[in-house]
């Protein structure tokens, strides 16, 4: 049982942005004032989005319960609120599917089921997890067979090689494993099977000691025994732990994005879009992009050479409508080492430049403390 402390003891400091909770449905407002009194903050209450507007933005994070998600969701979309971090939507009686879909929809970071959630919300609201600092980066292949694997372990290892804490995360269920480029397949944790669909929230601490790592950097991949999809709710823990454990986090997409792909496009700093420098990968991209809808933060085109009919990244841009970040060279013996599991030993080559490159547009010259 948690204790509920008399509001009037409460710390009040004025001009100190506070908690947002947002919601018309009396019974959810009671128990999430509980849970602030709990949490020894006064939140701000909202009882509709246009309320909500004005502290929408400032707010250090936003509490929207379910009956106003499906609202908030078109008003992110729309431009009407911004897309930010720090947003959770808070249920008690709608089904986990239909809250999943809103949640998906307006970008919140988490889903807290009461009173199953009870203790995180609490932990949430008192502030802890907010200093999470942690860059998430995507890759996502244009194509089958685009280089997005291996563009993210690149990224991955450019970022260690900053002193960045990384961590690297292959969310595609129907890739080889990324595991096996970085010649992991045999190191001992935890495979994305094994995660726990958690509900609350996931230590940063077990969550390091869980994985495979490949010297000073975690990895999550895949187990080959069997098939599955990453559940949402495993993908949210997971990246509201990574981002508290790890400087980096870099994340291998699907190029038809579910529910849990979708939570880690919607947290990426930048999105890289893979597109060998051919007129039919174009045309996959093409399709790609239409999948994956309007609403993907800051996706930019790494353009990826040879071309056997010398197409110009300037033409795979124009043809895709999207900013250009990089071409990424032809490597010698890089398909040979990529075979062998190799790669973390190769020296720099155009791979690694290039993803020094991405990192410095990305995140700029930040290193671990």
């Amino acid at each position: 049982m948690i204790p509920v402390p008399d509001p009037e003891t409460a710390p009040r400091e004025p001009g100190v942005p506070r908690p947002l909770l947002v919601t018309a449905d009396p019974l959810l407002l009671d128990e999430l004032l509980r849970l602030a009194a709990a949490a020894g903050t006064e939140p701000e209450v909202a009882p509709d989005l246009g309320a909500a507007a004005a502290a929408w933005a400032s707010a250090p994070c936003v509490l929207v319960g379910g009956d106003l998600a499906e609202r908030a969701a078109r008003l992110v979309s729309d431009g009407r609120l911004p897309r930010r971090e720090g947003v959770v939507v808070t249920a008690v009686d709608l089904d986990d599917a239909e809250v999943w879909r809103r949640a998906v929809a307006v970008g919140a970071e988490h889903v807290a089921f009461l009173p199953d959630a009870d203790d995180w919300l609490v932990d949430r609201l008192a502030g802890a997890g907010l200093a999470a600092r942690g860059v998430v980066l995507a890759a996502i292949g244009g194509r089958g067979g685009a280089g997005a694997s291996v563009l993210a372990a690149g990224l991955a290892l450019a970022g260690l090689r900053r002193g960045l804490r990384t961590m690297l995360v292959d969310a595609d269920p129907l890739g080889g494993g990324i595991d096996l480029l970085m010649g992991a397949d045999g190191r001992p944790g935890r495979r994305w099977p094994a995660m726990p669909g958690v509900s609350g929230r996931l230590g940063e601490d077990s969550l390091q000691e869980a994985l495979p790592s490949v010297g000073e950097m975690t990895v999550l991949s895949w187990d080959r025994d069997e098939r599955m999809e990453v559940p949402p709710e495993s993908m949210l823990a997971l990246l509201d732990a990574g981002r508290r454990a790890s400087d980096l986090i870099v994340v291998d997409l699907p190029r038809s994005p579910g529910a849990a792909a979708r939570i880690a496009l919607n947290r990426s700093a930048a999105t890289f879009l893979v597109v060998p420098a051919e007129i039919r990968a174009c045309a996959a991209a093409a399709r790609v992009l239409i999948g994956l809808g309007p609403d993907v933060p800051n996706m930019r085109v790494v353009v990826r050479g040879p071309s056997p009919g010398r197409v110009s990244p300037e033409l795979v841009v124009e043809a895709l409508g999207l900013p250009f970040a990089a071409y990424l060279r032809a490597e010698p013996g890089l398909a040979a080492a990529l075979e062998r599991g190799e790669l973390p030993e190769r020296l720099p080559g155009p791979l690694l430049r290039t993803c020094d490159l991405l990192i410095e547009q990305s995140i700029g010259g930040s290193r671990a403390a």
